[in-house]
């Protein structure tokens, strides 16, 4: 079921059932997918123009916070008002929930209807085009792979958040022989982690072990609670919690140096070339919520309690700590983040597949000779 943030404008997208996307992407385990239609640069259009007066005032934040030291910039979004989807209330997408809450987006022209949706179901509503931005993880590239001509533009986090629990006894992903592991969609961050690992130990899902799926970080932590499964891979902030609750970490994603893209800013290819000055604007407050996160820890971690319903102050603590080391200023997308996913991916035509058709990192660059390098002037490579 899907969760909404508290935010502003509540109103969810509409979305369509996410079977057809599902038995699109069961018809490609036994058949190549259709070719995606051919990558073409996205309009750049130097260095942005200054601020037009129809942009709207910025909502006020509480009294204690202080708001990035950049000006607004850029011409007249296209579009004001955007439906955009995330996977889960994790602490990588904080400068997201930040840039919400504090206004940044009014104060850039836009207005954001948030939803937290299934990544599968994310993805099926880039396609139907109710979901304008899907700032998730690596569920586009299965979209992408099924024929739907979606394009990564920005990657607020490309290194892996992810940690491998097991039930109290086990230490090594070998210990799951026989055994099953929670996790979230298929695709998705878990999903790939697991296929990686797998591959490393000579094992293969489905024969040596069980992958269970659910609709989201909650329930696959939750089956993993009540002993549905012996392990659960996931994202903070369950992980957290499962680490405080005494789970042992059987492999943390991190420290092993995985890198994995997500969450990144995903949008269909018609919609980038539509709508450059909404995306312009939209990195831009983006950019301000990371500037916020990394300035302002107590208003950071008020708004992750918020979003993502937590009221222990250890976990929070830990939560944001999390954050900030994944967090990238410069949010260009790498390349080897997507190349993982491909190498990793069950689909069948993900090894002949082109990188170069995933992401596109034109506009971010853009913004990030502009608007970044005047809000970090301690350089945008920090962070990453």
């Amino acid at each position: 079921m899907a969760q909404h943030c508290p935010l502003r404008a509540r109103r969810a997208p509409r979305l369509r059932p996410a079977l057809p996307l599902l038995l699109l992407l069961a018809a490609l385990a036994c058949a190549p997918g259709p070719a995606a239609p051919p990558s073409a640069p996205l309009p750049t259009s130097g260095a942005p123009p200054a601020a037009t007066s129809e942009a709207r005032p910025a909502a006020p934040a509480p009294a204690a916070a202080s708001a990035p030291s950049a000006p607004p910039v850029g011409a007249r979004p296209e579009k004001e008002t955007l439906e955009v989807a995330e996977a889960g209330t994790s602490s990588t997408n904080l400068p997201l929930h930040v840039a919400v809450d504090a206004g940044y987006f009014q104060r850039h022209g836009l207005s954001i209807n948030l939803s937290v949706v299934a990544a599968n179901v994310a993805v099926q509503g880039l396609i139907s085009n109710t979901i304008d931005i899907y700032q998730g993880g690596t569920a586009t590239v299965g979209g992408r792979l099924g024929g739907a001509d979606l394009v990564y533009l920005a990657a607020l986090v490309d290194r892996s958040s992810l940690t491998l629990f097991g039930e109290r006894g086990l230490s090594t992903f070998a210990d799951f022989r026989g055994k099953s592991i929670a996790t979230t969609a298929v695709g998705a961050f878990g999903d790939i982690a697991l296929h990686h690992t797998a591959r490393e130990y000579g094992m293969v899902p489905g024969q040596d072990f069980e992958i269970r799926y659910h609709p989201g970080p909650a329930p696959a932590s939750a089956t993993f609670r009540t002993g549905g499964t012996q392990g659960v891979i996931i994202t903070p902030p369950q992980s957290t919690e499962l680490a405080h609750a005494g789970y042992p970490a059987v492999v943390d994603y991190y420290q092993q140096g995985l890198k994995i893209i997500g969450p990144a800013t995903a949008v269909t290819r018609t919609f980038a070339r539509e709508h450059p000055n909404t995306l312009r604007a939209y990195f831009r407050a983006i950019l301000d919520g990371i500037r916020r996160c990394i300035d302002d820890r107590d208003y950071a971690m008020t708004v992750h309690a918020k979003y993502a319903q937590i009221d222990d102050p250890r976990v929070l603590a830990d939560d944001y700590e999390v954050g900030l080391r994944l967090w990238n200023r410069d949010m260009t997308v790498d390349p080897a983040s997507i190349a993982i996913v491909l190498d990793s991916s069950p689909l069948p035509n993900a090894r002949d597949a082109n990188l170069a058709d995933f992401y596109d990192n034109s506009l971010i660059s853009e913004v990030n000779a502009t608007y970044a390098a005047a809000l970090f002037p301690e350089g945008l490579r920090a962070g990453r």
